[in-house]
C-alpha cells in the first residue's frame, strides 16, 4: 500500500472507530472500495503546515493526522477560489484535498470526503452548499460559525454537523486548522455560494 492508500484506510477507521448518531447516519452503507484514480502531486503554500510538528496528544486524531503527513507530498492539493474572490493572502493559508469523491484520489459519486487547511489568522468567510456536511477537526483551537450565530471555539474531534445550504464560517488565530470533511447529497463538485453570490 502507498501512502494515499493507507490516508484511506486510516480515514474510514477513523470515521467507524466514532459512535456518534449523526455520523453514523451520514456513512451508514458507503462502500468504501473505490477505485484508485491516477492524480499527479499538487502542492500548496498551506500544507507546509503539516510538515511542521504538531502538539497533538496521542488519539485517533493523532493517527490520522500523521497518516496526513505522511501522504501530504503525494497529494493533490487544491482551491477552490481565485485571487479575485479574496485576495492573495487567503490562497498563500488556504486549500483543501479530495481524499475520495467525483473528483478526489479515489472515486466515488455517492459521498466525498478529505481534509481543509486553513493558515494562522483566516477568515474563511459565510457560505453554503447543496451538500449536507459534516466537519471534524483534527486540532484545537478554531471558531467556527453557524447559521450566522456567533463564533465559538470547537475542538479536536468534536462533530460538527451543516444541513444542506445552511450558512457556515470558520476562523482561525494563532493556530491553523486541520479538518476532516465529508459531502454527500447534492453536486459533489458545487462551488460555494458566499455572501448570496456564486463565487
Amino acid at each position: 500500500m502507498n501512502a494515499v492508500e493507507e490516508l484511506l484506510v486510516a480515514f474510514r477507521d477513523y470515521l467507524l472507530s466514532r459512535s456518534d448518531p449523526t455520523l453514523g447516519h451520514f456513512i451508514q452503507g458507503f462502500a468504501w472500495s473505490m477505485a484508485e484514480r491516477s492524480l499527479a502531486p499538487h502542492d500548496l503554500p498551506v500544507a507546509a503546515y503539516l510538515r511542521k510538528p504538531r502538539r497533538l496528544g496521542n488519539g485517533a486524531e493523532r493517527v490520522l493526522f500523521d497518516k496526513l503527513a505522511d501522504a501530504a507530498d503525494m497529494l493533490h492539493w487544491a482551491q477552490t477560489y481565485s485571487i479575485t474572490d479574496f485576495g492573495s493572502d487567503f490562497l498563500q493559508r488556504y486549500g483543501w484535498v479530495e481524499l475520495f469523491g467525483a473528483r478526489g484520489h479515489f472515486a466515488s459519486e455517492e459521498m466525498a470526503g478529505g481534509f481543509l487547511l486553513l493558515g494562522p489568522e483566516v477568515h474563511y468567510p459565510d457560505h453554503h452548499h447543496t451538500a449536507e456536511e459534516i466537519y471534524i477537526p483534527q486540532t484545537d483551537g478554531s471558531l467556527w460559525s453557524k447559521d450566522a450565530q456567533p463564533f465559538l471555539p470547537r475542538w479536536s474531534g468534536e462533530i460538527i454537523h451543516h444541513p444542506s445550504n445552511i450558512r457556515h464560517a470558520m476562523r482561525t488565530e494563532d493556530e491553523p486548522l486541520v479538518a476532516l470533511y465529508l459531502w454527500r447529497g447534492g453536486s459533489l463538485a458545487q462551488k460555494s455560494i458566499i455572501s448570496g453570490r456564486m463565487q
